[in-house]
């Protein structure tokens, strides 16, 4: 596994030497844009609008737009004057709970592992969160951009979760239509209720897949091999308007038993 970040975890006066390792990946199917007429990808080249010419990248420097068409300009150094000193380190400000911490400030998540000679410090801040129930918060500098960020236990190891600061949380209050007093039914309230448990399981991560990653890698082998797919047949859809019909029917589907899905076939070749 990649290291992308060194540094260490402070908390109080104890420094623990730490790697961080991205714990996630993007898997997405990344298409090409082609000339259709020669079967050439596509170039993107950096040009300015004004000169009418390629510009090269020694010649591109950076800036703000601070009003329409209006740019201030940053150099390097005046990009490294503002440079957290703190850079490689994940420093702990407070501990909390993490069930008073809404999902939606989580954005990306690393593994912890320990440096050279961390390990004892590592488990010993692993055990002490364990014990107590609680996690870091924290804030950690990658790649110049400074991040909120929990520290909690994972398993057997430590992650830690970058997180959006709260004025990167948009307000909710902006979203338009949301409905405030909605006069519901007892037995829609009841029948809601009945739909939810019955669809309550055990979080299993494991059977949920990328079904439309699937398909596109089946058509795309498909493509490759010369052989043609099958499309499978949509299930139907019932015009349900009634609420109270719409719960009903999903509660009566929930009884009926699991079909097994049927999988894509190629047409034999001959």
């Amino acid at each position: 596994m990649h290291t992308m970040w060194k540094g260490s975890i402070s908390f109080g006066l104890v420094h623990i030497p730490i790697k961080l390792f991205s714990a996630t990946e993007n898997k997405d199917i990344k298409l090409r844009m082609i000339h259709k007429e020669c079967n050439s990808p596509i170039k993107y080249e950096r040009t300015c609008p004004v000169c009418d010419k390629e510009v090269e990248s020694s010649e591109i420097v950076k800036g703000y737009e601070y009003e329409p068409g209006k740019f201030v300009l940053l150099n390097e150094d005046d990009l490294e004057k503002i440079e957290l000193e703190q850079n490689k380190s994940v420093e702990i400000i407070d501990f909390v709970k993490l069930e008073e911490i809404d999902p939606i400030y989580f954005n990306r998540s690393y593994f912890i592992g320990p440096n050279e000679n961390g390990q004892k410090a590592y488990m010993l801040l692993k055990q002490a969160m364990e014990k107590s129930g609680k996690i870091g918060v924290a804030k950690i500098t990658i790649r110049s951009k400074q991040h909120l960020a929990i520290v909690r236990v994972f398993k057997n190891a430590l992650v830690l979760e970058t997180m959006y600061f709260p004025d990167e949380v948009r307000n909710i209050d902006q979203v338009p239509g949301v409905p405030e007093n909605i006069e519901l039914s007892e037995k829609e309230m009841e029948t809601a209720i009945q739909l939810i448990e019955q669809l309550t399981t055990p979080f299993e991560p494991e059977k949920y897949t990328d079904d439309y990653r699937t398909a596109l890698m089946d058509l795309i082998q498909a493509k490759i091999t010369g052989n043609e797919i099958e499309t499978p047949t949509e299930k139907p859809q019932t015009n349900v308007v009634d609420l109270m019909e719409a719960l009903q029917a999903s509660i009566d589907q929930t009884k009926q038993p699991t079909k097994r899905k049927t999988t894509r076939k190629k047409k034999a070749t001959g």
